[in-house]
């Protein structure tokens, strides 16, 4: 005897298959507007969201989900497709190429304090030992690679030729490396691993602090410029939504400034974005 039409059957059998597939995929603000799902790479930004960010949105009635990826390039594509809601792992240069290479419709929310790139080692106690033959890994994806070598060369350790875009720069645009050093990329996240066979590694903040190293015993710290300060990103779709504003407003609150000023929290170290800084410089009292 048939219990179901084949219509019937059809639609309950697509009912269980999406009740199947809700335990696998993670809840987000478009299916439940009170949920934002976070999209984080390893290191110190999950503890910022948790720490700065989370209470004040707890406050406002959202429950907050955490998605961590081992990479840089899962979180953007993970955005895209609605996976999760926002992330907090890159800088708004990595954002633009990326979105543009991928052809994303991704946007920046606000900059955040920031962890920069190190120059690392384990073998030597100053930039002035590096000699000839000494290998430095650094990040292989464009965006970071570029960074990293702009880096070296603000610290005179390597020249570039004339008219290069400093925002492409790769091996092949570096007139003059005097100390003769090989330069090995990798994927990011392997970096702190090469301390052992490398004679020193050009280390992203979060990565650095993930694998254990203080930002104060980096041979140099980079000083960051805006355009390479972490920043939330989300869908361009969601820019004016609730939760998105939701966000923002709890990071430009004075409760924020004073999670990230704590000295019993690594983010201390950080460097502030400039909106940061000069609402940081207004007496408490007036921020009220």
């Amino acid at each position: 005897m048939r219990l179901f039409s084949k219509p019937f059957g059809a639609a309950l059998l697509a009912l269980f298959s999406l009740a199947a597939g809700g335990f696998s995929t993670p809840a987000s603000a478009q299916a439940t507007p009170k949920t934002i799902v976070f999209g984080v790479a390893p290191g110190p930004y999950i503890d910022l969201l948790k720490v700065a960010v989370q209470p004040g949105l707890e406050k406002k009635g959202y429950k907050i989900v955490y998605k961590e990826f081992s990479d840089y390039v899962q979180p953007n594509l993970a955005l895209a497709n609605g996976a999760i809601d926002a992330n907090l792992f890159q800088h708004r240069l990595y954002l633009e190429k990326f979105s543009a290479d991928k052809g994303l419709k991704l946007s920046p929310v606000i900059n955040v304090p920031t962890a920069g790139l190190g120059l690392y080692s384990s073998k030597i106690k100053g930039i002035e030992q590096l000699k000839k033959g000494d290998i430095v890994t650094l990040a292989n994806d464009p965006t970071n690679l570029a960074r990293a070598l702009r880096f070296l060369g603000k610290l005179g350790i390597i020249t570039f030729k004339k008219d290069i875009n400093p925002l492409t720069a790769s091996e092949k645009d570096i007139e003059q490396n005097p100390l003769g050093l090989v330069f090995k990329p990798l994927e990011a996240a392997q970096l702190p691993r090469t301390l052992d066979s490398a004679t020193a590694a050009v280390i992203n903040g979060n990565y650095a602090i993930s694998a254990g190293l203080s930002l104060s015993s980096a041979l140099k710290l980079e000083e960051l410029d805006e355009n390479i300060k972490n920043l939330v990103a989300v869908k361009t779709d969601d820019l004016n939504k609730p939760f998105v504003q939701g966000i923002k407003q709890v990071i430009e609150s004075p409760e924020f400034l004073a999670a990230v000023d704590d000295p019993k929290h690594i983010f201390k170290e950080f460097q502030k974005p400039d909106w940061l800084k000069a609402k940081a410089q207004v007496p408490a009292k007036a921020r009220k």
